[in-house]
């Protein structure tokens, strides 16, 4: 009974007192005031409220006024509250999460609304005036009568630490939140004879309009299902990978292809509810057909999945794959509507002998060569993308499966900052890494954008093209990452060439955008070009509505740090990474070159 009156006098009657006036801090972090360590007084709290150095706080508690508490090791801190403004501990400890980085969301959510903050207010931390004298710690810790704490103080300390998941002093920390392991379950059940037929048909240049590209040519099993470039090659180019040319003479390519080429890893999941850098595609009721893309309502109905749909947007593009006006019939036809090439790629297709006997085997309901449609095809290549590329067997995933020896020191450390301190995992989470949302990273721009009708300058904006709204602004969706250490450079433009320069742009935006060069990209000659691929740059005002829009405030690391955070990132790859089941065919029936 002792406990149970203990809770109702001191912590219930508190628990449901929220006080407004203390609220949550903005997520762009930047905006709020930075609390330096010589505000910061230690030793000078009760002994239980110990913030260990893994606390899962992100960037730290929020203060009155909206000040933050870097905590950044096991030792006792309390904020000197004069310049801050701080009349109780309720407002320094309002258990508010500065952003949404490494937040322990369910309990974050919990204790705001409960205003939970209230319950510190007995523990009455000590308050130094400028008029006192520095405490003599020596002396407080020989006689701890001495501390300002009492019984019921030290009561709602215990509980406040264990409620929050901090450790008492000198006990280990919390070990991170770890998304489940991948299981076979988790993915698409494509069909085998499908995804036979779809790998041919991912190397088939019959499937462009000028018959000179094809889907794996700038996501190609040589580059891990990318093409190593940061702005691809598209229709018009020569070859493949980093040494793909622009082309020659009137062939040569008009424009370089907007975004960086993602790698297909486990597009198959069937967790994935958006896709592309913008996020154009998604599930959605709202044209009949099973998807919100650009093609609206004249996308067909039938497609087996997400990817499926997927497949059929880069087919109608003008710079991916479909050419321009006047060069090909289905370019012609993709000018008048979107939809209107894909009837002329499936006759091309069917038309094929070797092609039409795979349908009819492939498919139970196609009987006959003539009933193949874009749909089918685009379902056999979304089961060829949904198999091949599925891999989950890299030592994080063993790690996950119970194997306590998989990752290497370095890498275990870098895993705990990545799901810890670090606040990676406040983006990168759920089973793919990746929150599959929307934010702005302030990457240094260049190339043709992905213009919209109105733009008045080659400038991407992001998910605002797909929304049209503006706090969408500069917003990319944030990329799976396992096997990511394949698939060099990073970003949405591809603007990074390493994984450890993208962890550094992530620590530090603004210098990171002060110190890139333009030999960073990984752009194949076009002189022709020249005058547009970096010409962003010169528009000031753009440049700075670029920099302002930034979603990411991360806590500083020692380079140390991020060594080990570039080790678990390369401990995301797959084993068998390499040793794809169907790999690249020799040959296609169409009888077109392979790349």
């Amino acid at each position: 009974m002792g406990v149970l009156d203990l809770l109702w006098r001191h912590l219930l009657p508190d628990l449901f007192k929220a006080d407004r006036g203390v609220g949550i801090a903005p997520d762009r972090a930047q905006d709020v005031p930075h609390v330096g360590t010589h505000e910061i007084r230690r030793g000078e709290a009760c002994p239980e409220l110990v913030v260990p150095a893994n606390a899962r706080l992100g960037t730290g508690v929020t203060l009155h006024r909206r000040a933050q508490v870097p905590f950044e090791g096991p030792d006792l801190v309390l904020l000197d509250t004069e310049p801050q403004g701080v009349h109780d501990t309720d407002q320094l400890l309002c258990l508010g999460i500065a952003g949404s980085r490494g937040r322990p969301k369910r309990r974050a959510r919990l204790l705001e609304a409960a205003g939970f903050h209230q319950v510190t207010r007995p523990l009455q931390l000590r308050r130094r005036r400028n008029s006192e004298p520095e405490p003599d710690q020596r002396r407080r810790d020989a006689d701890p009568a001495s501390t300002p704490c009492n019984h019921a103080s030290r009561f709602h300390a215990v509980v406040l630490a264990f409620i929050l998941g901090f450790a008492p002093l000198g006990g280990a920390a919390a070990a991170p939140d770890l998304p489940a392991p991948l299981a076979e379950g988790d993915f698409i059940a494509f069909d085998s004879e499908q995804a036979a037929l779809g790998q041919l048909l991912f190397y088939d240049k019959i499937l462009s309009g000028n018959q000179n590209i094809s889907c794996g040519t700038c996501h190609h099993h040589d580059h891990a299902s990318s093409d190593g470039l940061s702005l691809g090659i598209g229709e018009g180019g020569n070859g493949v990978g980093p040494l793909r040319t622009a082309g020659e003479g009137r062939d040569r390519i008009k424009r370089r292809i907007a975004r960086n080429s993602p790698g297909l890893w486990n597009l198959g999941h069937k967790d994935i509810k958006v896709l592309f850098h913008d996020g154009r595609l998604s599930p959605s009721p709202l044209y009949g057909n099973g998807f919100n893309s650009p093609a609206e309502e004249w996308l067909p109905q039938g497609l087996n999945s997400l990817l499926a749909a997927q497949v059929l947007l880069p087919l109608a593009s003008p710079a991916e794959m479909a050419g321009d006006p006047g060069e090909n019939e289905v370019a012609g036809a993709v000018i008048d509507r979107i939809d209107k090439g894909w009837p002329i790629l499936a006759k091309r297709v069917r038309t094929i002998p070797e092609y039409g006997e795979k349908f009819v085997a492939a498919f139970d309901h196609v009987a006959r060569p003539e009933d193949v449609t874009v749909v089918e095809i685009a379902d056999a290549i979304a089961a060829f993308i949904g198999t091949e590329f599925r891999n989950h067997d890299s030592p994080f995933d063993r790690h996950l499966a119970g194997d306590a020896t998989a990752l290497e020191p370095a890498e275990r450390r870098g895993m705990e900052l990545f799901f810890g301190e670090a606040g990676c995992s406040g983006c990168h989470s759920g089973p793919l890494l990746s929150d599959q949302s929307f934010h702005a990273l302030g990457l240094p721009a260049f190339g043709p954008g992905r213009k919209r009708m109105w733009d008045p300058m080659p400038r991407d904006v992001g998910r605002m093209g797909e929304s049209d709204e503006l706090r969408d602004a500069y917003r990319f969706r944030t990329p799976f990452l396992r096997n990511v250490a394949l698939t060099a450079p990073y970003g949405h433009n591809g603007a990074m060439p390493t994984l450890e320069e993208m962890v550094r742009h992530h620590l530090d935006p603004a210098a990171s955008r002060a110190r890139w060069m333009p030999a960073a990209a990984a752009l194949p000659p076009a002189p022709w070009l020249a005058d547009i691929d970096f010409v962003i740059q010169s528009d000031v005002l753009e440049m700075a509505r670029q920099e302002r829009a930034l979603d990411i405030a991360l806590p500083p690391l020692t380079n140390e740090d991020v060594q080990e955070l570039v080790a678990f990132l390369n401990a995301l790859t797959g084993e068998t990474a390499g040793l794809r089941p169907l790999g690249r065919p020799e040959n296609v029936p169409s009888g077109l070159p392979v790349d």
